[in-house]
């Protein structure tokens, strides 16, 4: 065992709330303030996250696209709304998960990130899923299926499986800017497999907040 896991052993539940308080507030310092990459040159706001930091279920699309680079929140213009209406629909409160992106600040012209801008902003990333620790996490899209299961596969073949991840269970789904567009709803479209996802996805939410535990989920 580490020193680091000794020291947090030795701490009470109101000292470890209140170092995960701080280390909080220290990485979204650290995030608003970087300039780790090209991104920063044209960017309006960093976009930290949006939602529960303390939650259990943890969503990561893309990056920005432009009314998140105005308002510097997270999946607030159209694609952003309608993740919202797919929450609701499903049962979720957009206010009990959290949400973030692969990169912080957005890319010219929403193009893809760069890998290179991608690994910039990992440690970012890398921190606040550490802080968060979730049980389930949703990746909204290629860029962020690709980046945390470190495969070439597409989101076609990823998506509505569970994958193990680090102690944590993953659900890749289309990202909402695909199913506006692409407007049907008939069955075997991109909206109604993508129905069927975050249904699966509340089922098993649902059973987290029961027992805290992601051992009903069958994974590939």
């Amino acid at each position: 065992m580490s020193e680091n896991e000794n020291i947090l052993l030795s701490l009470s539940p109101a000292e470890r709330e209140e170092m995960k308080k701080t280390l909080w507030r220290e990485t979204m310092k650290n995030t608003l303030q970087c300039r780790g990459c090209a991104l920063a040159e044209s960017r309006l706001k960093v976009v930290f996250g949006d939602g529960d930091p303390n939650s259990r279920l943890l969503f990561i699309g893309e990056g920005p696209g432009a009314d998140e680079d105005e308002q510097g929140i997270p999946f607030v213009g159209k694609a952003g709304q309608l993740l919202t209406q797919i929450l609701t629909a499903a049962g979720i409160d957009r206010r009990e998960v959290y949400i973030t992106n692969i990169v912080k600040c957005r890319p010219p012209g929403n193009r893809v990130p760069t890998p290179a801008e991608c690994v910039a902003c990992d440690r970012h990333l890398q921190t606040q899923i550490m802080l968060i620790n979730p049980a389930l996490i949703v990746l909204l899209g290629n860029t962020p299926a690709r980046w945390i299961l470190q495969t070439t596969e597409g989101i076609t073949k990823l998506r509505g499986r569970w994958f193990e991840w680090r102690g944590t269970a993953v659900m890749p789904m289309f990202h909402p800017s695909y199913l506006l567009r692409n407007a049907s709803s008939k069955e075997g479209s991109p909206k109604h497999l993508t129905w069927l996802d975050i249904q699966e996805v509340k089922k098993q939410w649902e059973a987290v907040k029961a027992t805290g535990s992601i051992s009903g989920i069958r994974f590939g």
